[in-house]
């Protein structure tokens, strides 16, 4: 699709997404995928960053109104999901997977029901780059699926960054990608931007691939 200037695209997520934007400044984009989906679409639609370092599902949901659907997106992406699956190892909350089914529902079921938007998931991915994180996949794969299931039952277009994330790891090296198992390098980010472009079927600005 050809996004133009009464477009409103949103991004809803985690610190992925948020990617150090400034939470002061409404039209801060971040340094990652969302800012470089920005600049390589040509039309100049506009575009809005609300991730939020640390979120899991229940937080994106809590903010969900006043974040997402107040603001009226005519585009709307989601994604999260690896807090949910860190939190659970790290500090020992855990999510279960029917009350995570649940939140995803009702996060995609308000947007169907409140706004006119074109809806993306992207999926959750890993990339382990620390022994324990290998420990994380059995938690995260179901998540994956929840992605997945409320994607199709919703009309989502899919980025599967869970396909596309270790088969690219192979060729850089996960490191390569994300430093820390999670967390997109330049390279990371902009391969998400490219994907994500990709499901939308968007023309793009011509622009350097960073090397990392």
């Amino acid at each position: 699709m050809r996004f133009t200037e009464a477009d409103r695209l949103l991004f809803a997520g985690d610190s992925i997404t948020d990617s150090s934007r400034d939470r002061a400044d409404p039209a801060s984009l971040g340094k990652g995928y969302v800012r470089q989906i920005a600049e390589l679409l040509p039309d100049g639609p506009e575009v809005l960053n609300k991730g939020l370092n640390g979120n899991r599902i229940y937080d994106l949901e809590a903010r969900w109104t006043t974040d997402v659907l107040a603001l009226r997106p005519t585009v709307l992406t989601v994604k999260i999901g690896i807090n949910d699956t860190w939190r659970t190892f790290d500090r020992d909350l855990p999510s279960p997977i029917g009350k995570f089914r649940g939140a995803y529902r009702r996060l995609l079921s308000g947007a169907r029901q409140h706004l006119p938007a074109e809806l993306y998931v992207i999926t959750p991915f890993l990339l382990p780059v620390e022994p324990e994180q290998r420990d994380w996949v059995a938690d995260l794969a179901p998540r994956i699926e929840v992605a997945l299931e409320v994607a199709a039952e919703f009309g989502a277009r899919l980025v599967r960054a869970d396909l596309f994330m270790p088969r690219a790891a192979e060729e850089h090296g996960a490191a390569t990608l994300a430093p820390d198992g999670v967390h997109p390098s330049p390279l990371g980010h902009r391969l998400l931007a490219e994907a994500w472009l990709t499901a939308a079927g968007a023309p793009v600005e011509e622009a350097p691939r960073p090397s990392r």
